[in-house]
């Protein structure tokens, strides 16, 4: 006997409420962004600085670990020397784009960016300030600087955006009083995502590392392997920041929703997050057209601003309708289940 899910008990029973809606969520949050525009600052700003701002940039050192890497024992195979070559060429290039400015675009909490993927090495009328980092420690503290100011940041722009999509007002005042907490909050999540992801990545590392050496496609269906397991576990955590910016939750309550959410509504929110995936990426094939050193690329840090805190803000309605779909589904069923049991 196939088991009824709350998703079988929606469609047989006409009295229960309608379960969210991707289109209705998309365009509730498109409309929300637009009547308070003023939030799209936040991204454009961060681009501004990413883009025209001073680089930070660590070259030196990654060619300098990527040379020790050559000398290691088994690197003298040809196969694998060449690989190793390939591979120093193609990090000198990244390492010469790459900006430590760019992790002020956090996650799982941070403020959208176009700029810390397009990794920009010109600016209009020249070249922008770089600043080389020499020392391993120095990088590090960068690294932790930045990535904690993204969060923190983000944890504002969040608060606004939810209000925004939420409730329908922004009160920045408001925002501000609960800025610590909720700062708290992503801060904690993400020390704990991190700490998960270590200890998953550590041992998978160490595993396609031995790959490698038995042979290049082994290690190739392996890295697949691994990516697809992660997809697969972190997805229920999609909406676990979202408690936090609308109800206050902590981290574990927070987390326990997300969890929650997406058993219940799981191939919704899995459209919902493939469409807003599909609907950013896609668009920043168009934002990405001008040079870096064209003043046009204002034009696609507006687009991109609007239409990522317009998908971030449907995401937060997509999450009140789902709770409240849920909640009422529980509660139905609670009702149902003392008529059952008389009529037995």
């Amino acid at each position: 006997m196939v088991e009824s899910t709350p998703l079988m008990a929606a469609s047989d029973s006409p009295t229960v409420p309608t379960p969210p809606g991707l289109i209705a969520s998309l365009m509730a949050g498109f409309d929300a962004i637009a009547n308070h525009a003023e939030l799209i600052i936040f991204p454009i700003a961060l681009d501004l600085l990413i883009w025209l701002g001073p680089h930070f940039r660590f070259g030196q050192l990654a060619e300098a670990a990527l040379r020790q890497m050559m000398n290691l024992p088994g690197s003298e195979d040809p196969q694998m020397a060449e690989m190793m070559r390939t591979n120093l060429e193609m990090w000198q290039q990244i390492a010469e784009r790459v900006n430590l400015m760019s992790l002020l675009r956090s996650y799982p909490v941070g403020i959208p960016s176009l700029m810390s993927g397009r990794l920009p090495i010109a600016v209009p009328g020249g070249a922008p300030a770089i600043f080389e980092i020499t020392s391993i420690w120095s990088m590090i503290g960068l690294l932790l600087v930045f990535t904690i100011v993204g969060l923190i940041l983000g944890a504002l722009y969040y608060s606004l955006v939810a209000q925004a999509a939420i409730g329908g007002q922004v009160d920045l005042r408001k925002a501000l009083i609960t800025w610590p907490r909720t700062s708290l909050q992503v801060l904690t999540l993400t020390l704990i995502m991190g700490v998960i992801l270590m200890a998953v990545l550590l041992p998978a590392t160490c595993l396609l590392a031995m790959m490698t050496l038995v042979g290049a496609s082994l290690s190739q269906c392996m890295l697949f392997l691994i990516g697809g397991m992660l997809i697969w576990f972190s997805f229920p955590l999609l909406l676990s920041t979202h408690g936090i910016f609308v109800h206050g939750s902590n981290v574990i309550a927070s987390v326990m929703s997300s969890i929650r959410l997406s058993r219940h509504t799981l191939p919704t929110t899995a459209m919902l997050f493939l469409s807003v995936m599909v609907i950013s990426q896609g668009l920043n094939l168009l934002w990405n057209v001008p040079q870096d050193s064209s003043w046009l690329v204002l034009v696609g840090l507006a687009g991109h601003a609007f239409i990522t805190t317009s998908l971030l803000a449907a995401t937060f309605v997509y999450y009140r309708e789902a709770e409240t779909w849920v909640k009422e589904i529980a509660t139905r069923r609670a009702l149902e289940k003392p008529k059952s049991s008389s009529g037995a």
